[in-house]
């Protein structure tokens, strides 16, 4: 499936957080993606429980780097630490 939802990390109506920022989806992001297809994203869990203990054994495992050529944190490094995994 093409992504539902345009893929912005700037201005007024963006959908996601830049690396920096943690890089997933913002508030209003989930609401669109959840409008456009249907489905009941939550927001991150990183206090702990079963999403967060899901979510952190699916992203660890995604092959990539944690870093990118230029030595920043990739979105997979962010979004692990934004999860606090």
């Amino acid at each position: 499936m093409a992504n539902a939802i345009p893929k912005t990390t700037k201005g007024k109506g963006r959908n996601y957080l830049s690396t920096k920022e943690g890089a997933g989806m913002t508030a209003a992001g989930r609401k669109a993606y959840n409008a456009a297809t249907g489905s009941n994203l939550k927001a991150p869990q990183p206090k702990g429980g079963p999403r967060k203990d899901s979510f952190c054994a699916r992203m660890s495992g995604m092959p990539g780097p944690m870093k990118d050529e230029k030595g920043k944190p990739t979105r997979k490094a962010a979004a692990l630490a934004r999860w606090k995994c």
